[in-house]
């Protein structure tokens, strides 16, 4: 946490990952590795803590029971893994408490986009009723909240009309969470105004802050006053480096490092939960948490 009272949040978790060498091909990307190699998913949260960050993001951006039991797990597994994310990262927070202590876990809820891994979590408009939207969110949000994480992570969703689906959701839990939309310019991914988007949002018992993830970090001020404005809440805020994702070699094609100087104009804006998505290795994260400890 920076002197101000913003909360430092971590990076990319698959950035961390790939710089450790991980293989993140596949359907599952992150969340293979919590059947396969759940040291290294360990390594890159202790690497974030290590870094300045108070949070660690759990590799549940995409987990799903229904996507783990097409990869192969039966159900029982595949329940186990989804909650595997959290106590996975809250082992790392403890290991470090004596040291760190008020490190929190923020179990992260991606939208269903990223569960059918085809680029659509930056476009939205499925395709599909909010009977299936409700139908895959809820149980995943269930499973994740009854492993006791600090808080969700509604992180990168493209869509008001998911919006409306996940916010119902997170009252009926009334887990605290953060809602974070993917935006280009002043629209969502789907093109819908931010202030009709954020509008959502405003109101919900268990939304503690709104904001911006995964989009280009020359995008972020303007979502963070709209978001500021509309819903009178903190603003999260946490872009990625710019830059082009391809859904076929799940890979970004990154733009350049993050100019520091946004971060204290978010800071100014609002926004007390900053870190950095796709791109943003522990490295970065270091960077951010310094600035905002001599801002």
């Amino acid at each position: 946490m920076a002197d101000d009272g913003t909360i430092v949040l971590d990076g990319g978790l698959s950035t961390a990952l790939e710089e450790q060498g991980a293989d993140l091909a596949g359907p599952l990307w992150t969340a293979r590795l919590l059947a396969d190699e759940p040291e290294r998913l360990a390594a890159a949260h202790r690497a974030f803590y290590a870094a300045g960050a108070t949070v660690a993001t759990t590799a549940s951006y995409q987990v799903s029971v229904e996507g783990l039991v097409a990869a192969g797990h039966d159900s029982t597994v595949a329940a186990r893994l989804v909650t595997r994310s959290v106590t996975l990262a809250q082992e790392v927070r403890d290991e470090l408490s004596a040291t760190r202590p008020g490190l929190l876990v923020a179990a992260s809820v991606g939208p269903y986009g990223a569960f059918l891994a085809d680029g659509s979590e930056y476009r939205g408009r499925y395709g599909v009723p909010a009977s299936r939207l409700r139908d895959f969110h809820g149980p995943r949000l269930e499973l994740l909240a009854e492993a006791g994480p600090d808080l969700l992570a509604v992180e990168t969703v493209p869509d008001a009309d998911e919006a409306e689906v996940l916010v119902a959701l997170l009252d009926e839990l009334a887990v605290p969470a953060w809602f974070s939309y993917s935006v280009r310019g002043d629209t969502t991914g789907a093109g819908q105004p931010l202030a009709d988007a954020y509008a959502v949002v405003a109101g919900s018992r268990s939304v503690l802050a709104a904001g911006v993830n995964c989009s280009e970090p020359a995008d972020v001020l303007g979502a963070i006053g709209t978001a500021v404005t509309v819903t009178g809440l903190p603003a999260v805020a946490y872009p990625n480096r710019g830059g082009t994702w391809d859904s076929t070699t799940k890979q970004w094609a990154y733009g350049g490092p993050l100019d520091l100087d946004l971060v204290e104009a978010w800071v100014a804006a609002g926004a007390r939960y900053v870190g950095g998505c796709c791109g943003a290795g522990p490295a970065d994260i270091g960077e951010i948490a310094d600035r905002l400890r001599t801002t």
